[in-house]
This record gives structure tokens, sequence and C-alpha cells, in this order.
């Protein structure tokens, strides 16, 4: 297949590049700078220049493509609009793949999240099943107003594109992560001590990038239309669990953070929303339709490769 991919140098889309190729696609990569297409010509691929606010690039790359992954964020609307801004700017990308492949029945596969959907109180783990709850006025400048865009991705499935999503965990760790994991690596070497909410029995997913390449891969070659998968491997660790293994390998205490404290000042600052989250979900569908089974190291395996600590 020739396959168009967006995010192609960011941590995850590299992955994905690199996977595609190595399972004998033909992969050409969107890149907005020569900085970005040397790093996509290194991966093997061949070059789209461009931007992902080019509606009209991106239906015609979609057109001349046998299928698209879609891992690119508006990123660059954050610090003015915010995620709401994001969000609509999103919903448009997803029409005009729509638009562009419509009856054709080629692939679209689009990252989500696991942190969105807005399925706190389910009692059990989340499953491929579950639809993305609605956002909503209640829910402006929170994760959840992205659902949108996942909710458009999957209703493409109804013009003739075989769309799907990938729901992605907090933590997708690998060699380069540059995520959620060095940043709470990083906060805990700042303030001497890594911090968990309350008593850190929240559930956190997480997944190897390399593995997370590989359900993309197989999403796009036979995943059915109108689907979501969860690139998780395994339902989820503790939060507690996560920061006593970083304490360990840090030589520094695992600590609780009142989860009264939690939105004041503190310890967490701007990841307070975050770290609070319970995200147990289940990959059984993906596994059994798909085939996709996980197998690089999990993140507590990984965290003793020494990658994630460099200097110790």
């Amino acid at each position: 297949m020739h396959v168009f991919v967006t995010g192609g140098t960011g941590h995850i889309g590299s992955y994905i590049i690199s996977e595609l190729i190595a399972a004998g696609h033909e992969v050409t990569g969107l890149a907005r700078s020569d900085k970005s297409a040397a790093a996509v010509s290194a991966l093997g691929a061949k070059v789209r220049r461009g931007d992902i606010s080019d509606l009209d690039g991106l239906k015609a790359a979609a057109a001349e493509s046998d299928g698209v992954i879609h891992v690119a964020h508006r990123q660059d609307l954050l610090p003015s609009g915010g995620l709401d801004a994001v969000a609509a700017a999103e919903i448009q990308i997803m029409l005009a793949y729509g638009e562009a492949l419509a009856g054709t029945g080629k692939p679209l596969v689009v990252s989500a999240s696991l942190g969105s959907p807005g399925w706190e109180n389910l009692g059990r783990p989340a499953t491929e099943e579950d639809p993305a709850l609605p956002g909503g006025d209640a829910y402006k400048g929170t994760l959840r107003v992205r659902n949108v865009v996942e909710l458009t991705v999957v209703g493409l499935a109804q013009r003739g594109v075989r769309s799907s999503v990938v729901r992605i965990p907090p933590i997708a760790h690998s060699t380069t992560d540059a995520g959620f994991l060095p940043l709470l690596i990083g906060l805990a070497k700042e303030k001497g001590a890594i911090g968990y909410p309350g008593d850190g029995a929240n559930l956190w997913p997480a997944v190897h990038s390399r593995d997370l390449a590989s359900l993309f891969r197989l999403a796009l070659e036979k995943g059915p239309a109108g689907k979501s998968w969860h690139g998780v491997e395994g339902e989820g660790i503790r939060f507690r669990e996560i920061a006593e293994a970083i304490g360990i390998r840090l030589g520094l205490p695992a600590v609780s953070i009142p989860v009264d404290v939690l939105m004041l000042p503190g310890y967490f600052g701007f990841l307070a929303n975050l770290v609070t989250l319970d995200l147990p979900a289940s990959n059984f569908v993906t596994r059994q339709i798909l085939g996709w089974e996980p197998a690089q190291p999990g993140l507590l395996k990984d965290l003793d490769n020494g990658h994630y600590f460099p200097a110790l």
C-alpha cells in the first residue's frame, strides 16, 4: 500500500513510518520544514511538503494514497485557543479526509486518547465498544472536547471510508519518549520526591511505542470500518506503583499528595488534572479482531533499561 502519514517525525509517528516500511508499504510523510523533511527521509519515506492547516493539500495527499494514518495535532493553536480551538480545527481535517476518501473503502486511521472520553464512572475497564462521550459546552477547555474528533472519524464509516481510531494511553514509552513519563521524572528531580495522588490506586494504562506502531499498521491493513482500538499493554498500573518505580531508580521517596490540595499551586502544577485520572481499559477486542499482541517490554520493565535515567 501507498500510505500517507502525518505526524511522522513525532515520537509515535516515527515508529509508525518504520513499522510500515518494514512491512513492505510505501510511505509518504508530511513535513512542514527542512528539518522535518530530513527526518522523514532518514526513516526511508518519501516527503510531501505541507502543513495540516492546508486542508486542500491533505485532501490531495489522501486521494493519491491507498490509506492514511493521521497522528499529527494542531498544537500550534493551544496557546491562543486552547483545546477547544484544537478540536475545532481537527474536525475540519477529518471532514477533509472524508471528502477525499468517501466511497473508496480506503482506510483512515486516526489517533485518539484514552484520557478524554469521560468514562470515569464505568466501574469496569473501558472496552473498544464504549463510545467516546459527547463533549459540549460543559466540557470546554478539557480533554473531553476532543471526543468530537473521534466521533467524527468513526462516523466516516457511513460515507464509505474504512475509518477507525486508535485510543492511546497517557504513557507511550520507548527509548525516544519525550512525553508524560519524562515529565514525571523531571518533576521528581526538581522536587526531591516523586508524588502520587491520594492513595495512588488510580489505574494508568501504558504501551510501548513499537507495539503501538504495529497496532496502527494492523488497523490500516485489516481493521473494519467504524471501530475503535485500544493500544494498551494491560488494563493499567496503579499510579503509586509507577511513582514508586521511579522513586527507586532516582533514590527518592514516593509520597502521597492529598487529592483535596492537588488543584492548589504545589507539586503537580499543570499536571494536576491528569494525574487523578483512573483509566482502566481492556485490549481484548483489539487483540481478537486484529491479532495484535504486544511484544515489547512493559512499562515497569522498560524503566530498568536505563534510557529514562541516563545520568544515574
